[in-house]
């Protein structure tokens, strides 16, 4: 399968960019009657990486709450290589970009430190009473700039 455009300029590099990791376990159901995880398990093991990501910097209040929610505008992944039941997996997750009101996030999917998925997503932050996006909290932003460091683009 090819890689992904945004895997740069390597996967070993792009990985070495994240500094969140968080380990995730197949489970049955998560797989097809081949023994292959399921395409759609993917996007499940982005979102506990992501939601584990903001719960590592306290964020979950500033960007889940009455008031604030963040809510998915895109998600994608490029699948590089089968995972099967019994595989370890290693989530990582980055901020790789913020905007005023949205995230851009990337996930990396391994095995044995081997490559086998790799998406990418935005968020967006809402106001419930509006239903329209809100900028992300100063603290918030200063928060994510100062953990990913260098790696989050402009």
């Amino acid at each position: 399968m090819s890689k992904a455009a945004f895997i740069q300029p390597d996967p070993q590099s792009w990985i070495a960019k994240f500094r969140f990791s968080t380990s995730i376990r197949v489970r049955y159901c998560e797989t097809d009657m081949l023994g292959h995880v399921n395409n759609v398990s993917y996007f499940m093991y982005f979102e506990q990486g992501r939601i584990e990501y903001f719960e590592n910097l306290h964020l979950t209040e500033e960007l889940f709450s009455d008031k604030k929610v963040s809510v998915v505008a895109n998600l994608e992944c490029q699948y590089l290589a089968q995972i099967y039941l019994r595989d370890p997996m290693r989530l990582h997750v980055r901020v790789a970009r913020m905007g005023r009101s949205s995230l851009d996030i990337e996930y990396a999917l391994a095995v044995r430190d081997e490559l086998k998925a790799a998406g990418r997503g935005t968020i967006v932050l809402i106001d419930t009473a509006t239903g329209k996006s809100t900028p992300i909290p100063d603290n918030a932003r200063e928060m994510i700039a100062t953990y990913e460091g260098n790696a989050l683009a402009e």
